[in-house]
């Protein structure tokens, strides 16, 4: 009886330890091999970031991330929170206001209304999206930074804005990393 016991667990260790994750791993290579490597974005031979971890920019040159509430430092992949901070509590409220007159005094319309994802992080603090609205309201300062036409900045905004997932999921998005290195390209 011990015996099968022994022989059972070693069965099950191969199949499920050993087998199962090898099977999985390679269909994962095969079909989806951007998404199963982390979704990294390559330039020069050099990787940048991932599609899926937002990263700082406070350049005024770049689009802005939507602000991140990891510790101990921003966009920490290893310590994916949100800050758990209330709409009642009065350091949101300090962190959204600093960040709404960051946003002012780097060039933004004070007429305008800053967009919610521009100020707020998101639950995870690692969103490497901003809504077209945020990436719309930072057009002016990019296009004065770079001395581009607006145009020509909004028109990567919409080469690189996607839409909803599966055409009804969620709200059109703009990558930061992969608009920033588009604007990077530009001669």
């Amino acid at each position: 009886m011990i015996l099968q016991s022994i022989r059972m667990l070693v069965f099950m260790t191969v199949l499920t330890g050993v087998l199962y994750p090898l099977a999985v791993t390679g269909i994962a290579q095969l079909f989806f091999k951007d998404e199963a490597n982390g979704s990294l974005l390559i330039r020069e031979n050099k990787v940048v970031g991932s599609r899926l971890i937002g990263q700082p920019f406070g350049n005024p040159k770049y689009f802005w991330s939507r602000p991140s509430a990891t510790s101990p430092q921003p966009y920490n992949g290893a310590s994916s929170s949100g800050s758990n901070q209330g709409p009642t509590n009065p350091a949101l409220k300090e962190a959204v206001e600093a960040r709404v007159k960051a946003l002012r005094d780097a060039g933004g319309d004070p007429a305008k209304p800053v967009p919610v994802d521009l100020v707020t992080a998101s639950g995870s603090g690692l969103d490497p999206h901003i809504s077209p609205a945020a990436a719309e309201y930072q057009v002016p300062r990019i296009s004065r930074t770079r001395n581009l036409p607006e145009e020509r900045v909004r028109a990567l905004v919409q080469q690189h804005t996607e839409g909803r997932q599966l055409g009804i999921l969620g709200e059109p998005t703009v990558n930061v990393l992969a608009l920033n290195l588009a604007l990077d390209a530009v001669k």
